[in-house]
């Protein structure tokens, strides 16, 4: 058996050689870094188990949270200051192909509940909720502890572009895989310490911190567009630029971030579906308190 110190040794030389990319178990740890003196603020990265994919109907079986202090100008980690992780019993059979993918079984949850006095105490004050895809991940959590509403969220799955960073996919093992490490993905702790890790990275084409590129798109706000009214025959040009069918509005509707985003839209409707007539669009609002909520946001109104 080799020692540790044999094993790395071994590996730095097959990294030296050009045929060959070696990949390490990640082994976290409390210490990011060492502390600067910069003003720092708290975040904390979440990550859920569930009996499944509807948040309507399943239940959370898992839960981690991660909190940790951090520079808000720099992205820079410095501390994991806690972690809670916790099972709870869904109060219904959880089936095989979810401990297929989590490893979770009915005997590891009977009996087991979720401490929701620590979970709240963790997360009370921070300045960010991050998870890896929260369009999952927040509806579950507000349903099952509303504390999560009063806070902003962002989220490293969709708020960081990683197919322009040259990374080709955006699951969470596959972009543990391209820094270097791998882990036990689908178990929740396991994969908020992975997120931790990434997001201290730097991308491969900006040499940004992963954790600074995330910041900067958290003040844009994310814009969903009604086209009302729209003519039948436009049907196929909106389905070409990506808008969906709302069937309780019976209108197409497209979310685009940031102003300058919107505001080209805007012109391309005017000009392409109503044939430069003046119009009123109907606009949904979110900022980072309610995107990927499943609360409604702002409504706007506006001619153009």
């Amino acid at each position: 058996m080799l020692t540790p110190e044999q094993a790395e040794s071994l590996a730095q030389e097959l990294d030296a050689h050009p045929d060959y990319r070696v990949l390490r178990r990640l082994k976290p740890g409390t210490v990011v870094a060492d502390s600067d003196g910069r003003p720092v603020v708290n975040g904390i990265i979440v990550d859920t188990e569930t009996t499944g994919l509807s948040q309507d109907t399943d239940k959370i079986i898992e839960i981690c949270v991660v909190r940790f202090e951090y520079d808000p100008e720099s992205g820079q980690v410095f501390r994991v200051l806690d972690t809670y992780s916790g099972l709870e019993d869904p109060g219904v059979p959880i089936t095989a192909e979810i401990t297929e993918i989590t490893g979770i079984t009915n005997e590891m949850v009977a009996g087991k509940r979720i401490d929701d006095a620590h979970v709240a105490t963790l997360v009370q004050d921070a300045s960010l909720i991050i998870a890896h895809n929260s369009k999952f991940d927040r509806p579950f959590l507000e349903q099952r502890f509303p504390i999560f509403e009063s806070l902003p969220w962002g989220c490293s799955f969709a708020q960081v572009d990683w197919e322009g960073e040259g990374l080709g996919a955006r699951k969470l093992d596959y972009i543990a895989f391209q820094f270097g490490v791998f882990f036990d993905a689908h178990r929740a702790e396991a994969d908020c310490m992975a997120l931790l890790h990434i997001l201290q990275q730097a991308l491969p084409k900006s040499k940004m911190r992963v954790m600074k590129s995330l910041l900067e798109r958290l003040p844009l706000k994310d814009w969903t567009v009604y086209a009302v009214n729209a003519k039948f025959e436009t049907k196929d040009l909106l389905k070409a630029r990506a808008y969906q069918w709302d069937a309780g509005r019976k209108t197409w509707h497209r979310t685009l971030t940031g102003t300058d985003a919107i505001t080209s839209e805007v012109a391309w409707l005017k000009e392409t579906i109503y044939d430069g007539r003046g119009v009123t669009l109907e606009f949904e609002v979110r900022d980072a308190l309610l995107r990927y909520s499943r609360r409604p946001g702002k409504k706007v109104v506006k001619a153009i």
